[in-house]
């Protein structure tokens, strides 16, 4: 650029320069403007004070001298660095992102592994995605399947993926050969011989996990970890099946995987320190951000995203109409509204979860409209979600449209004036926070980090809150447990408040106050 020479003038200081957008107050502006903010209104549902504000800077800016257009663009910026939106975004995105990718949770004292082979059992979407990214990092990879033909299939998928990033110049032909010569597609678990790390991606089924697990033990050596991309069943429990389950552990990988930020390791009771370094310098390998959990059926993310889906349901039960269900949500701040999120994960699994928890609990199970609309949408409709082409909403190819027979299932929707949308917003979002502050108390979260870290990149909770347990300190513990005695009593139970909540709101504690991570991760060492 220097050699060529640089011009000292600035563009808006040579004489004759024109705003390519032409005045704000004129008519080129005026087609402009009105329509940048609805963009704007569209994309950010007015939640983001950086986004709002830099349109003020813009507009305001374009209207007086440049000078006083810096002014006005500095003092907007002070104003939105002061804001509760930049202290959480910050602390959870930046700050706590980068703690957690350096290995805040990696058991002191465990000698670094060199991971050189990983194993994929089940060569699905979930397992051949899992091998692309392995094989992407650099490791060699041991994709087997119960037929070849499903093995070729899964590693094919790394061949599409790779064929996508050539066509958008994000990768090279010869990118594409390297990393296909890393994976193996094979039935045959002998050649899970010298693998450092197994990985089982089978169907949700005990006994299929178990055959696979005992299948997979027998050929890998003594030296490596097994570990399960359950993404429900305990992983204490399909441990059982395991002759080390010292060296057992849970790594749950989100879908899909190539784009997906997050991985959540589980550790089950007799999970030892080495599995659990392992499965972070892997996650570490693959440029993943981890969080780890403590065992419990659902673990973290699981558990508290079915709450917003759950919730979404139950407010068709409670005769919301659909589309204002599903616009409630993305304006609370989620990435979709709660119907599409159920079929986008398939609501026939929802409802096997749904069926396994039941016969868990007996006849504590509390039932509700929850259960009804779901019986009737997979077992009768045998609208199983997205899979399917057919779910809460229609599909065709990339369009999709709310099916006009859900109110055969749920009774006419009442008008939507009954309803107030501020309260739908809290529903949302307050029952997925309060999920995470029960999963605190019961210890399977330990660090108010991965809490929020891992509510974000899992399942998109509202990125402008700083994540689940940021959204609680952020309204105040008092007024969060007040709101939801509000919503409780009108609701239902499940918005009660639990004991470790409503004590610290009686204090008036918060959860970066009580919980240091400093502190967590002390704890979490003892």
């Amino acid at each position: 650029m220097l050699a060529e020479g640089v011009d000292p003038v600035a563009p808006w200081d040579k004489k004759g320069f024109k705003i390519p957008t032409g005045k704000v107050y004129s008519p080129s502006g005026m087609q402009f403007w009105p329509a940048a903010n609805a963009i704007y209104r569209q994309n950010t549902y007015d939640n983001y004070p950086g986004a709002r504000y830099m349109l003020h800077s813009v507009v305001e800016g374009l209207m007086v001298p440049f000078d006083t257009g810096l002014t006005i663009e500095s003092r907007y910026f002070a104003h939105v660095l002061q804001s509760k939106e930049a202290a959480a975004m910050v602390r959870s995105l930046f700050g706590s992102m980068q703690e957690l990718n350096k290995g805040a949770r990696r058991p002191a004292g465990v000698p670094e592994s060199n991971l050189k082979k990983v194993g994929v059992l089940g060569a699905g979407m979930m397992g051949a995605g899992i091998a692309y990214v392995t094989a992407k990092a650099g490791l060699e990879v041991v994709l087997i399947d119960q037929s070849q033909e499903a093995a070729d299939k899964g590693k094919s998928y790394s061949s599409d993926l790779m064929d996508k990033a050539i066509k958008r110049k994000k990768s090279t032909p010869e990118k594409k050969e390297k990393l296909l010569s890393l994976i193996t597609a094979t039935t045959d678990y002998s050649a899970l011989s010298d693998v450092d790390l197994v990985i089982e991606a089978v169907f949700e089924d005990r006994e299929v996990k178990r055959v696979v697990t005992e299948q997979a033990e027998a050929a890998m050596p003594a030296s490596a970890i097994y570990a399960s991309n359950t993404s429900t069943l305990p992983i204490t429990s399909l441990a059982e099946a395991s002759s080390r389950p010292a060296d057992f552990i849970g790594i749950h990988f989100f879908s899909p995987v190539d784009k997906m930020m997050l991985v959540e390791i589980i550790l089950g009771e007799k999970t030892e320190d080495k599995a659990t370094a392992v499965a972070l310098d892997y996650v570490k390998a693959i440029k993943k951000t981890p969080i780890v959990v403590n065992d419990s059926r659902g673990f973290y993310t699981s558990r508290v995203v079915g709450t917003y889906v759950r919730e979404g349901i139950m407010m068709l039960s409670d005769g919301v109409p659909a589309a204002m269900i599903e616009n409630a949500g993305k304006m609370a701040g989620m990435p979709v509204g709660p119907l599409s999120l159920g079929d986008e994960v398939a609501l026939d699994l929802a409802w096997k979860i749904k069926e396994a928890t039941k016969k868990d609990l007996g006849d504590a199970y509390p039932s509700s409209g929850f259960d009804e609309i779901l019986d009737a949408m997979v077992v009768k409709h045998e609208r199983h979600g997205r899979k399917n082409t057919k779910g809460f909403y229609d599909y065709k190819g990339k369009d999709k449209a709310l099916w006009p027979g859900i109110t055969e299932i749920t009774g006419p929707a009442k008008s939507a004036d009954e309803f107030d949308v501020e309260e739908l917003k809290d529903r949302l979002l307050g029952i997925q926070a309060l999920e995470t502050a029960r999963v605190f108390e019961e210890n399977c979260l330990t660090d108010v980090r991965e809490a929020d870290v891992g509510s974000i990149l899992g399942f998109g909770f509202a990125p402008f809150s700083g994540g689940t347990l940021s959204y609680i300190d952020g309204i105040g513990t008092k007024e969060f447990v007040e709101r939801c005695d509000k919503l409780a009593a009108k609701w239902g139970d499940r918005f009660a408040p639990n004991k470790q909540l409503r004590a610290m709101a009686e204090a008036g504690e918060t959860y970066y106050g009580k919980f240091s991570p400093a502190e967590a991760v002390a704890e979490a060492a003892e």
